[in-house]
């Protein structure tokens, strides 16, 4: 079982929502134009053979203007013998026309934390550009670089998303690492279902995630992901704020590999595995300011 895998898996969907959602939320700010929210998130999961882990975080959101948003956030995670804590700053611009939209947007988490006895930075940077056409069709193009324990790696993606109607919408989207040792290939689907009060969303991802290298002499080889999720944001206008619960399950399969020792002609065999993963996640966000539809 390789925790630094999973780590490495959380934190990219982490990311991967935060990235999305960074330019959309200018759609949702006060007809004043400016607007400030409040998050704050808790997380709870279960691994296989281990006792699991939880954590949260805590973050501000403001919009200078319809436009324009900068976020920061601190947030702390363990899993299994594992833990870490890292600060994020975010922001996202948009400029052009109302029929050909582009939003900037780029986002840094950065911290450290321990995998048992060995200390180890966490680093993920990600710059990415969206272009909306006809208020329907969303295309992005985002790169982000990961330096997490012994992980790294540039990891671009592609994704393009579709608005039906002002109710649905569909995303697709592909992640290619090079470089380093992510060894990732993943390809994601997302639905979202968008009502006054609730909507709901559900994805997943299937593909190849990053291996991990624990130590000089050993190394696991790229594992096999199956993920989906499904989630609920209801709005609560009464108290200015939304509340979202997201359920998410990932199974890695795989991770044979070799343990080299002194003695090469005898190598350890390291079976491959199958680590399944549950975490639950609510996350409250509250409006300081006048809260705007």
């Amino acid at each position: 079982m390789s925790v630094a895998v999973l780590k490495n898996s959380n934190a990219r969907m982490a990311a991967a929502l935060a990235a999305l959602l960074a330019p959309m939320s200018a759609l949702y700010a006060a007809p004043s134009t400016v607007d400030d929210r409040i998050a704050v998130s808790a997380q709870g999961s279960s691994l296989t053979g281990t006792g699991g882990g939880g954590g949260g975080s805590v973050g501000w959101l403001h919009n200078f203007d319809a436009d324009t948003l900068l976020g920061v956030a601190a947030q702390y995670q363990a899993l299994s013998v594992s833990h870490w804590t890292f600060a994020s700053l975010n922001g996202a611009v948009t400029r052009g026309p109302g029929d050909q939209r582009y939003t900037f947007y780029g986002q840094a988490d950065e911290g450290a934390g321990r995998d048992g006895p060995h200390a180890f930075k966490y680093r993920l940077e990600t710059l990415g550009v969206t272009g909306t056409y006809f208020h329907q069709l969303s295309a992005t193009v985002e790169d982000k670089q990961v330096n997490v324990e012994t992980t790294r790696g540039n990891l671009p993606k592609v994704q393009l998303a579709y608005l039906w109607s002002p109710r649905i919408q569909t995303t697709v989207g592909y992640q290619h690492s090079f470089g380093g040792n992510l060894g990732t290939r993943l390809t994601t689907a997302r639905v979202d279902v968008y009502a006054s009060q609730v909507s709901f969303l559900a994805g997943g991802a299937i593909g190849q995630a990053a291996p991990s290298v624990l130590g000089i002499n050993l190394t696991l080889g790229p594992r096999d992901l199956r993920e989906g999720y499904v989630g609920v944001i209801k709005s609560l206008p009464s108290l200015r704020s939304e509340l979202t619960c997201i359920v998410d399950y990932q199974r890695l399969s795989g991770g044979g590999g070799l343990q080299l020792t002194g003695d090469v002609n005898n190598p350890i065999i390291i079976l491959p595995s199958v680590s399944k993963r549950w975490t639950g996640t609510i996350n409250y966000v509250f409006h300081i300011g006048h809260h705007g539809t």
